[in-house]
């Protein structure tokens, strides 16, 4: 795939996860270090990457989002339907994803600065980014999610986090069924304004 294909078919992929099939760590690894050379904000690297493949672990993790997730979006929950039926089968078989990695922060207290965080997270970001691009161009399919961030510190527990540490978002990684193509967005015209917000 050239970077235009891997760019535009980078899907959030639920459905089609392959949940039958292992995938070999070192695809995983390869993958990270694609994502560590993403930029980050004055040159820190305070990325860290958890990788859970341990089917106990995966088991805990998959109770603590489900529950987060029901508590969000309870059964009768309205929205998108097709969007929040993809996104409730997710949080059914997430323990089944063969291997969840959670991009954190390593921060010095482990504190969350009070007012604009875009300069801390626009650290973390990229690398997850580059971490799901990396997997679409091996074959494998991702999903951004960040429902379990509802009970961050249950999973921070589960995964013995030390207290410095925050975590950014979950991204379940499988080999996929099925392809997947360009997804329908609204036109340019729409959403780009040049020198200023009223002219597009």
């Amino acid at each position: 795939m050239d970077a235009d294909e891997v760019l535009t078919t980078t899907r959030s992929v639920r459905r089609r996860l392959d949940l039958s099939r292992p995938v070999d760590l070192g695809l995983v690894r390869d993958c990270l270090r694609v994502a560590v050379q993403a930029p980050t904000g004055g040159n820190r690297q305070h990325w860290r990457f958890i990788v859970v493949t341990d089917p106990a672990l995966r088991q805990g993790v998959g109770a603590v989002y489900r529950a987060a997730f029901e508590a969000r979006y309870p059964a009768d929950a309205q929205g998108p339907h097709r969007e929040l039926a993809s996104a409730r089968h997710l949080a059914e078989q997430l323990h089944r994803v063969p291997v969840l990695v959670i991009p954190c922060l390593e921060l010095p207290d482990g504190q969350l600065p009070a007012g604009n965080q875009a300069g801390l997270w626009g650290s973390l970001l990229p690398a997850a980014w580059s971490y799901m691009l990396a997997a679409r161009a091996r074959g494998l399919g991702t999903a951004w999610t960040t429902v379990h961030l509802d009970r961050e510190a249950e999973v921070a527990r589960l995964l013995n986090l030390p207290d410095r540490v925050r975590q950014g978002a979950l991204i379940p990684t499988a080999h996929t069924t099925g392809t997947f193509r360009a997804a329908a967005r609204l036109p340019l015209h729409a959403v780009v304004h040049l020198d200023g917000w009223n002219t597009p």
